[in-house]
């Protein structure tokens, strides 16, 4: 938007209509796209990449970071920001759908924790979306060895009984389930906003 008013200011033959209605347009266009990609995600996944990841065991994953175009020296750049200077002491690094990349340190190279300090604590680990929306993951389902008839009783345990009630799942290496129901917090209003 910033080039469409800068030569508008810089070329005073353009005239000023043009140039709002050209704003107008850009301004309608990215909240179609914005709304396109909340209410279908196949579209969301059209024009933007999924979470990928690039860093396993210490090891680039090349084919995937040749993928999403990214250079060694980006990841390594994104590393450093996350105070990692060694690509050994990750276990899993992905590139998330914003650029940014999450990192999973491996357990002797984390920072100190509660449970190293002999303070009770939870334990940390990943979890994989395995509902999104309402819709199964089978795929990630059939990589953790678990069925649809496994999540399915699961939510029947919690009391759930459809999976159109559920807008994300996730499993953890524990077989331990995480849900988020449609119906939770219905009401953002009652959100305490948070403001910089």
């Amino acid at each position: 938007m910033g080039a469409v008013v800068g030569a508008d200011i810089a070329d005073p033959q353009i005239e000023h209509i043009h140039t709002a209605v050209a704003i107008v347009l850009i301004g309608i266009f990215q909240k179609v796209v914005s709304i396109l990609k909340i209410k279908y995600r196949k579209f969301g996944h059209i024009i933007t990449f999924e979470p990928t990841v690039v860093i396993w065991d210490g090891q680039f994953i090349v084919p995937n970071l040749k993928e999403i175009r990214y250079s060694i020296d980006n990841v390594l750049q994104m590393l450093r920001e996350n105070d990692v200077f060694d690509i050994s002491d990750v276990h899993l690094g992905i590139v998330e759908a914003n650029g940014k990349l999450s990192v999973l340190k491996k357990v002797n190279k984390a920072e100190l924790t509660v449970e190293d300090m002999n303070i009770t604590g939870k334990v940390v680990s990943l979890s994989y979306p395995i509902v999104v929306d309402g819709k199964v993951h089978r795929d990630t389902l059939a990589k953790l060895n678990l069925s649809e008839s496994w999540l399915r009783e699961q939510l029947k345990n919690n009391k759930i009984n459809s999976l159109e009630e559920v807008f994300f799942a996730s499993v953890n290496m524990k077989k331990e389930l995480h849900i988020s129901l449609k119906e939770y917090m219905k009401d953002a209003n009652k959100i305490i906003p948070i403001y910089n």
